[in-house]
């Protein structure tokens, strides 16, 4: 017996969000274009992940705070292909915000406990960000090559 319930893009796209890692960010800025995969943690559409601020894409996204990125896994057959697009503006979490940002990355990424002393100090002082999307899109492939549904973000 098929399933009656409606396809809801939003919901497919915060599920995709909650069960994956890895973010590519696509800056520019005075270094010039450049990509960079980072690992996130979501809260809704808004996306936290940590740089260090000499980066390449921590330096572009400083003098040009609005980036694209996506996040997707690596599929063999392109009619399996499912993603998120996005756009929006980056800006450097500090205080209680960037706390809590630190406690729901770790708990997304446990093996974060396990680290050593040295890695402890480094996500002590790194950069947290927080890419909030002004837009942001559903890819699946399985529906049509290049399919797409917007997400109303408001």
């Amino acid at each position: 017996m098929a399933d009656s319930t409606p396809r809801d893009p939003r919901k497919l796209a915060l599920a995709y969000l909650a069960n994956h890692q890895v973010m590519t960010l696509a800056t520019t800025g005075p270094l010039g274009v450049w990509a960079a995969a980072v690992f996130y943690v979501n809260e809704g559409f808004n996306l936290i992940f940590l740089s260090a601020g000499h980066t390449r894409h921590a330096q572009n996204m400083t003098a040009v705070p609005h980036i694209a990125a996506t996040i997707q896994k690596d599929y063999r057959d392109w009619q399996q292909i499912q993603g998120i697009q996005l756009e929006g503006e980056v800006s450097l979490l500090s205080d209680v915000s960037r706390e809590t940002a630190i406690s729901r990355y770790r708990q997304k990424y446990p093996f974060l406990a396990q680290a050593d002393v040295a890695m402890q100090a480094v996500l002590a002082r790194v950069n947290w960000y927080v890419l909030k999307p002004d837009r942001l899109y559903f890819i699946d492939n399985s529906l049509g090559l290049g399919h797409r549904d917007e997400i109303a973000l408001v």
